[in-house]
């Protein structure tokens, strides 16, 4: 083997050993479940009635749809709906911005 070819494959083991470390500062437990914030298709798992799984939620800031988010942070979040309401995150499933039966 080439000292190129060597090369390619150390800095390409490194590369994915840095990769599947890297994980959010929040990720030792600091996060918590906030409905309401996410885009359509861009919630974590569970979106309630009609969605089984991550991104399956189907309206924007879909209220029963959660993400993960950062301790602490999800009841100051504002989003700006589409008819330019704002809304805040929570930590229960909201009634809000639900997908038409």
């Amino acid at each position: 083997m080439s000292n190129n070819m060597k090369t390619v494959a150390v800095l390409g083991a490194v590369s994915a050993a840095v990769a599947a470390s890297a994980v959010p500062a929040f990720a030792d437990g600091e996060q918590e479940k906030c409905f309401g914030v996410s885009l359509a298709g861009q919630n974590d798992c569970a979106a309630g009635p009609g969605t089984t799984c991550a991104g399956t939620s189907t309206v924007d800031y879909q209220g029963n749809a959660w993400k993960l988010v950062p301790a602490g942070s999800c009841e100051t979040m504002e989003v700006t709906d589409a008819e330019g309401m704002m809304l805040k995150g929570s930590l229960e499933a909201l009634e809000t911005n639900l997908p038409a039966s």
